[in-house]
């Protein structure tokens, strides 16, 4: 049975107007409770009467654009398969989607993308490089009357609508957190990161290294390389920090080329003395905590994400819902519990 806007009403102990207010954008509610109202209704699954809205929207032919930083990058596989999800919601709306993927991280290339769609979308969702000239981009895009959602990676001072992704911050204490259990509160780490150049590992990294320092103080970082979220430079980096730092006693993976980090850990001959700590529920970090390498892993929600994003889109252009963040939660994958 759908949701009603009374049944909303009564969950949240307000009257039937206040949600219409909040829900249809008329008339000023207080933000905690519009705030509530939203995320009750996002709970219950509300989805109003879209008849009337979905005629109108046909006739305008909205286009949504998504730029992904994905090939070659298993995580964003879930990512996508959300997306498809809710296009397949959004299709008798008259929504469609230009999906546009590229590999690594130049900020060039995801410019020139940018530029490529303005014309063409009413919408952008970005996997966002964390670089002032991108946020300059999506400042334009806004002022010129395109809402950005950034996915997966914000960017800083950017302006955009909202954001769809996790608490990086969170994990990366996690992560620590994890770590410290593991090695008794004493250990030498290398930290594999992704990049420097997406907003979300630095901070992955922050909370790791505050969380280290606030309860840890044993626990020593030794160096940090960049796998670019590639396996192959993964596997180059690992195997000469291990070689610079043979002290090296635990690894956290703060992003993808997990694969190529736990090779090069295996390849050492010191897999049984290196706590590995990774990010993600992947094919690669399933197949290498099955092997003994990886003790444990922090995971987000990428299906969650591509959906929640593709979601509010769409709420956006067909009903001008102004959207919320949404923040994945944070999970904790061992052995035990790693195909759930």
């Amino acid at each position: 049975m759908a949701v009603t806007i009374k049944q909303i009403a009564e969950e949240c102990n307000v009257s039937r107007g206040t949600v219409d207010r909040v829900l249809n954008n008329r008339g000023r509610v207080r933000d905690e409770i519009a705030a509530l109202v939203r995320e009750k209704a996002e709970e219950l699954g509300y989805r109003p009467n879209m008849a009337g809205k979905a005629l109108a929207a046909r006739k305008k032919n909205y286009v949504i654009g998504i730029i992904l930083t994905s090939e070659g990058v298993e995580f964003f596989d879930e990512v996508l398969n959300g997306i498809h999800k809710g296009q397949e919601e959004i299709a008798d709306y008259g929504v469609t989607l230009l999906v546009r993927s590229m590999k690594g991280y130049h900020a060039e290339r995801q410019l020139a993308l940018m530029e490529e769609m303005k014309d063409k979308v009413q919408l952008l969702i970005l996997n966002g490089i964390n670089e002032e000239r991108i946020a300059q981009k999506i400042q334009e895009y806004m002022r010129d009357g395109i809402p950005v959602i950034t996915i997966n990676a914000d960017v800083e001072n950017s302006g955009r609508l909202c954001y769809v992704g996790c608490d990086f911050n969170a994990s990366g204490r996690t992560a620590g957190g994890i770590l410290g259990l593991l090695s008794g509160g004493r250990a030498t780490i290398g930290i594999a990161t992704g990049t420097v150049k997406v907003l979300g590992h630095n901070q992955r990294i922050h909370g790791f290294s505050s969380l280290c320092k606030e309860r840890y103080p044993r626990m020593k970082i030794a160096d940090i390389i960049e796998t670019n979220d590639d396996d192959e430079a993964g596997y180059e980096q690992t195997c000469l920090m291990l070689k610079r730092y043979p002290e090296i006693s635990a690894i956290y993976i703060v992003a993808a080329g997990a694969a190529g980090v736990c090779r090069a850990v295996e390849e050492s001959g010191r897999a049984a003395s290196i706590l590995v700590v990774a990010s993600d529920n992947t094919n690669s970090v399933r197949e290498w905590m099955k092997k003994g390498i990886i003790r444990a892993a922090v995971c987000q929600n990428p299906y969650g994400q591509g959906y929640r994003a593709v979601q509010r889109a769409a709420d956006y252009l067909i009903q001008n819902i102004t959207p919320t963040d949404y923040i994945a939660k944070n999970e904790i994958r061992i052995l035990e519990n790693i195909d759930e």
